[in-house]
């Protein structure tokens, strides 16, 4: 790299309110999923705050804005419609990347176009969206990956697939001679353990085989609403996996946070390269946004 950059870090926004839902979309795993935001989650999700976390990267002259899944709740159409017209609020496409997160890939869609919709955002036509997708900024290359499947009632696990691990495999790679520093966008924990089986990634183990061979200068991924920093040992040098909290969460719930986001600036040094990490967000639900932590993404032996 020859200039700092600056990337902010969102996830799990859960825009509500929930719409769409007719009859054509009902089915269990729906239902349970309504039940659930009417009587717990629209308590704590809020348009607004993720607007104003948005407006404070915005006021910080980010250079980029990364959005790792879970913008809906339901994956319905009218959801996803709605959270097209947000990410044309947040930025235009070449400022703005997005993944999906088992929230917007919720159930079947009985042949609607569903996440297609954000095709844009991924640097895709509605027609040919697949991942992982790679977007290129500078000295920046995003890697996007998509760990959202279908699941039942009472789950919420994700899964990679062989072919897009290889796929990723080959992208790092490729990648990593070039000399691009590589940030890998993904919604699940990356690693097994990182939560319940029925919340976890169901492929972790031959993806985390995939980043010790090739590498990463950065892993981020949402799901958990709840930050995270973890170092996974690899053959150069070890990976940071970073996780931010609900970008919209105006309520604490739990151990889940009020809400957060990440805001990394990566720059060179005499040692090569460094990432700063800023967490910013709320104190109080009315509070202005504020830097809750800073640190530097780096493994001392």
């Amino acid at each position: 790299m020859t200039a700092t950059f600056t990337l902010a870090h969102f996830s799990d926004v859960h825009l509500p309110p929930v719409s769409g839902f007719t009859w054509r979309y009902w089915n269990a795993k729906r239902l349970l999923g309504y039940l659930n935001w009417q009587r717990k989650r629209r308590h704590v999700h809020f348009a607004e705050v993720a607007d104003r976390l948005i407006a404070d990267a915005h006021a910080l002259r980010t250079d980029h804005i990364v959005i790792t899944g879970d913008l809906v709740n339901l994956g319905l159409p009218a959801e996803h419609e709605a959270a097209l017209a947000w990410l044309r609020r947040v930025g235009p496409p070449g400022r703005v990347t997005v993944i999906p997160g088992n929230h917007d890939i919720y159930s079947h869609m009985h042949g609607d176009r569903g996440v297609a919709r954000w095709a844009e955002y991924m640097d895709a036509e509605e027609e040919t969206l697949a991942f992982p997708f790679v977007r290129r900024i500078g000295s920046l290359a995003l890697i996007g990956l998509n760990s959202a499947v279908e699941t039942p009632p009472f789950v919420a696990s994700g899964l990679l697939g062989a072919r897009q691990i290889e796929i990723a495999r080959e992208q790092l790679a490729r990648l990593g001679q070039e000399g691009a520093v590589r940030v890998v966008l993904i919604h699940h924990p990356p690693l097994a353990g990182m939560t319940t089986s029925r919340r976890s990634l169901r492929d972790a183990a031959h993806f985390v085989h995939l980043l010790e061979r090739e590498g990463a200068e950065l892993v981020i991924y949402g799901h958990n609403h709840t930050p995270a920093v973890d170092w996974l040992p690899a053959r150069e040098k070890p990976v940071p996996l970073v996780a931010a909290a609900s970008a919209s969460a105006g309520a604490a719930l739990g151990d889940e946070p009020l809400a957060r986001y990440n805001l990394f600036t990566f720059f060179d040094t005499p040692n090569g390269l460094r990432i700063r990490h800023v967490v910013r967000g709320l104190e109080t639900p009315e509070g202005p946004v504020v830097k809750l932590s800073e640190d530097v993404l780096e493994k001392l032996d």
